[in-house]
């Protein structure tokens, strides 16, 4: 009798669901995304626009996504097209937004967490101020968080741990990971993702930071000899909705896609987990490797010592780096979500 109740309720409430995707309106949607070679596009972002939505919606829902790389667009320029209505959904590194507003980068700063799940943590300490800001300067609201691989150290040469990084030129992509080089007396150069590879091959730049998976699945394997695992972040990405867009959306839709974007996030988070467990492999030539391309680069460990001087760095230059360019104010809110999350500290200048 209650193995057929379970089954009754099971049957209705599948049946509910097909209804109220049935029921959907019918909507098309411009989505820029992330770039093309990193795994979160290839492994999540554009499955979930191209499959899952429109499957889930029952054909109601359709997705016209480009990656940013095939459009031409400079990534911190996403915020602001957004704003003017040039998509309706857009994903980017949230932290290569903070030339706009520092809080932007605040729950990724260089090196602040060291795992996927306190990187998870942070950013949930954070959600708020960064919807906040979102709605208040951007006509934009925020939809879900995620993120990459360890953002690590790929090298030209084989590079002699931190000690080495002094007086090298290396490629970043954010304010918080210029304040760690500083730090360390190496000169940060910052580039666009896509212009790395060539950088790298003509000595432009002696290394370049990205995702420990990112870089092997866009080719940096191919011209750099070595990699420093110490962590500068997880280039942590956010998914907005242009805020016209949203609120002429059907109540139903707004509830449907609500509900999609807390499992798409789930998802991203899940593979990050896989792509860092896989990212050594993958660039050592070792299986298990399914989501990346068989390399062959050194990894050089990182020593005791030198995550001692990586944890000063960041409660030092780091931190206060930040907060000298965010403001007091700014700071001390932090301090009451993120830095309380971690039990850290940023100054209040």
């Amino acid at each position: 009798m209650l193995r057929r109740l379970l089954s009754g309720l099971a049957l209705a409430t599948a049946v509910v669901s097909v209804a109220s995707a049935q029921d959907l309106p019918k909507s098309q949607f411009k989505v820029i995304g992330l770039n093309s070679p990193t795994p979160v596009s290839i492994h999540d972002e554009l499955p979930f626009w191209r499959k899952t939505i429109p499957e889930a919606s029952k054909g109601a829902i359709t997705v016209d996504v480009t990656p940013l790389d095939q459009m031409g667009i400079d990534d911190k320029t996403m915020l602001r097209l957004l704003k003017l209505g040039v998509m309706d959904f857009a994903a980017m590194d949230i932290s290569k937004m903070a030339g706009d507003d520092p809080r932007f980068e605040a729950c990724d700063l260089a090196g602040l967490t060291l795992t996927p799940a306190k990187a998870r943590e942070a950013c949930n300490a954070y959600r708020a101020v960064i919807d906040r800001q979102m709605q208040k300067n951007w006509n934009a609201k925020l939809l879900a968080f995620g993120g990459n691989t360890p953002q690590v150290f790929w090298c030209r040469d084989v590079l002699a741990g931190l000690e080495g990084l002094k007086g090298k030129k290396v490629r970043v992509f954010n304010n918080t990971m210029r304040d760690f080089l500083s730090g360390v007396g190496a000169t940060a150069v910052s580039m666009a993702f896509a212009e790395v590879v060539p950088a790298l091959n003509n000595g432009v730049v002696d290394c370049g930071v990205t995702g420990s998976l990112s870089g092997n699945t866009a080719g940096w394997a191919e011209v750099t000899k070595s990699i420093y695992p110490m962590s500068l972040g997880w280039s942590i990405n956010v998914l907005a909705v242009n805020l016209d867009t949203w609120k002429r959306l059907d109540p139903k839709t707004q509830a449907f896609l609500t509900e999609q974007f807390k499992a798409y996030e789930d998802k991203m988070w899940k593979t990050i987990e896989t792509t860092t467990a896989e990212a050594d492999n993958c660039n050592t030539g070792v299986q298990p490797c399914t989501m990346g391309k068989l390399a062959k680069t050194t990894i050089v460990p990182v020593k005791p010592e030198e995550m001692a001087a990586h944890k000063k760095l960041v409660e030092g230059a780091v931190l206060a780096g930040w907060a000298k360019r965010c403001g007091a104010a700014c700071a001390k809110e932090w301090n009451e979500t993120v830095g309380k999350t971690l039990d850290l500290k940023a100054p209040t200048p």
